[in-house]
């Protein structure tokens, strides 16, 4: 397992990690291209982690191909705690583990819009594999009318204090902080607004799982990141990386974004 932090007199020094959200895109043949010219580019010296969240119906394709330097996750599990059972169209932690992923996301902002995902909900899935042995990230975010309500910060901290398990570790838990309304709409937030939710975010996990846990967790930002802007976000206090959507989509601009970190 990569060691993804280290503390220098208690400074914690966060490795960075670059996320590529495919969302419902890609049948076999795109997304064994897509993945290929990703591994290519990727190599053991990377000053970032990276991670590639294919849909489920390539994620095993997308996992046979070599990939030494990219971790491959899925987009979601199934809320049931059982590996197996009659739960119709749901995929376990169990079996996205089986599939070759060994990460996931949970919580994004489309499963809570679309399929009305709670943070138990969220919480329960994220439990679900850190159980099986899968890194989660865990997706947190307000929406515009909570933004103009002046409720974004205590949004965020409520969903990290009610999404994020107690079992959760350096090594087996991310946040992704993605306003809702930043999501593919080109809009972004300042880096202030990005700076003070990240702080809330992470002084939210240090009540939840104590400091030192805090402060080594890594913490993502989402939402219209881009090559042109990428650089800005990545160095913002407390942003440890990035959750990509639409831009993960064509390796050339995902390692655009990756080649951002310094």
């Amino acid at each position: 397992m990569l060691k993804v932090a280290h503390s220098t007199k208690g400074v914690f020094m966060r490795k960075k990690l670059i996320a590529g959200n495919w969302k419902m895109n890609g049948l076999k043949a795109d997304a064994k291209a897509l993945a290929g010219a990703i591994f290519s580019k990727a190599t053991p010296d990377m000053p970032f982690d990276m991670l590639v969240c294919p849909p489920m119906n390539v994620l095993g394709f997308v996992a046979e191909i070599p990939h030494d330097n990219v971790f491959i996750g899925a987009q979601d599990v199934a809320e049931t705690i059982k590996p197996s059972g009659a739960f119709t169209g749901d995929v376990s932690a169990a079996m996205v583990k089986d599939l070759g992923a060994s990460w996931t996301l949970v919580g994004h902002s489309e499963r809570r819009q679309y399929h009305h995902e709670t943070n138990e909900i969220v919480k329960q899935k994220a439990l679900n594999a850190i159980n099986t042995g899968l890194t989660v990230v865990i997706c947190i975010g307000e929406t515009l009318a909570e933004r103009e309500a002046g409720q974004a910060v205590d949004v965020v901290r409520r969903q990290t204090r009610e999404c994020v398990p107690a079992e959760a570790t350096t090594e087996n838990c991310v946040i992704a902080y993605e306003p809702v309304w930043a999501i593919g709409t080109g809009k972004v937030p300042t880096t202030a607004d990005v700076a003070e939710i990240h702080a809330a975010v992470r002084n939210e996990l240090a009540k939840v799982l104590g400091q030192e846990k805090a402060d080594s967790i890594r913490i993502l930002y989402g939402g219209s990141v881009k090559p042109e802007n990428a650089k800005e976000l990545l160095n913002v206090d407390n942003v440890d990386g990035a959750l990509i959507g639409g831009a993960s989509l064509k390796a050339d601009s995902f390692f655009a974004i990756a080649e951002a970190v310094k």
